[in-house]
């Protein structure tokens, strides 16, 4: 498995986050509409819904961020644990600003 550098995996996890959240949203979208619900209230929901995917599917799975924090602890490695929480940060920012940008789209929030 190549490793990759800290600062581009650092940005692709923001971004895979933004992109995984914004595409399932406009594309759910899009399904609603063609079975006949609202479009704009069901995106606010699958925004609501895909926040957790999105940040799962930026950090690559479970297994390896649980590997991480376990060589961090056993091994005393603390640096793969610090990596390993900068890049969850990062795509938790990803999705929140996913997140941002459909509620601003879909104006949900204010009623």
């Amino acid at each position: 498995m190549d490793k990759e550098a800290f600062m581009p995996a650092f940005i692709h996890s923001y971004f895979i986050a933004l992109g995984v959240l914004l595409g399932g949203t406009l594309i759910g979208a899009i399904g609603a509409f063609l079975a006949g619900e609202p479009p704009l209230t069901k995106m606010f929901e699958f925004a609501n819904r895909l926040k957790i995917w999105a940040l799962v599917a930026a950090i690559g799975g479970t297994f390896d961020a649980f590997y991480s924090f376990e060589r961090g602890i056993f091994e005393g490695e603390t640096r793969d644990i610090v990596k390993q929480v900068l890049l969850i940060v990062s795509a938790m920012g990803g999705a929140q600003t996913g997140w941002h940008l459909i509620a601003w789209l879909t104006q949900e929030h204010l009623q």
